[in-house]
């Protein structure tokens, strides 16, 4: 898959994550731990270049092999790194696939997550030609549940014991986006 790939909404530019972005990852990981940790069990004080570096290489794999697709957040003005998204666990006989995302701590509420929601959804419908993407959140993580939300996607239920964090497991909250959600037509 083509990795030159940028999606903008004049905003942000979502691209493929690379490599050298471990120093400005490492960063906003860094920045964000507070609201990371609790939701993301890679979240650590131990996560550093070095460790950002070994995911990214393996983000870039997932690009070469058409298996994953995550994306650097970035701000379209200043090209400044603000966290994450990633679309993986692709189901391509049944036309779906799993999102995830994160936004650094410094650019929380201002809608960014839901932007980057509506950007990778586009990609995963129009060039991944997919007809579903599920969003599972902690229960309790509440900013993920609203970012969901606010991009259109759809309540679809809670899921007892869904999902382990650490060694804390926790129910899950599935949300879901279909083409028409983000006004694209429907196959």
């Amino acid at each position: 898959m083509n990795k030159k790939i940028e999606l903008t909404d004049g905003i942000l530019v979502l691209r493929a994550a690379c490599c050298d972005d471990a120093p400005a990852m490492a960063a906003a990981v860094r920045e964000s731990l507070i609201e990371l940790q609790p939701w993301m069990d890679w979240a650590s004080e131990a996560f550093d270049e070095v460790a950002a570096g070994r995911w990214l290489h393996f983000v870039e794999l997932g690009w070469e092999h058409a298996s994953a697709f995550h994306f650097a957040i970035t701000e379209a003005k200043t090209g400044r790194f603000i966290g994450c998204c990633g679309l993986d666990g692709i189901d391509q006989k049944d036309g779906r696939c799993n999102l995830g995302y994160w936004i650094r701590t410094g650019c929380t509420r201002q809608g960014l997550a839901s932007r980057a929601v509506k950007l990778a959804g586009r990609f995963a419908f129009e060039t991944l030609e997919l007809v579903r993407i599920e969003i599972v959140i902690a229960a309790g993580n509440l900013a993920s549940q609203r970012a969901a939300q606010k991009a259109g996607a759809h309540y679809e239920g809670l899921h007892r014991n869904r999902l382990v964090v650490h060694t804390d497991v926790y129910d899950a909250i599935i949300y879901a986006l279909a083409r028409a959600d983000l006004g694209l037509p429907i196959r």
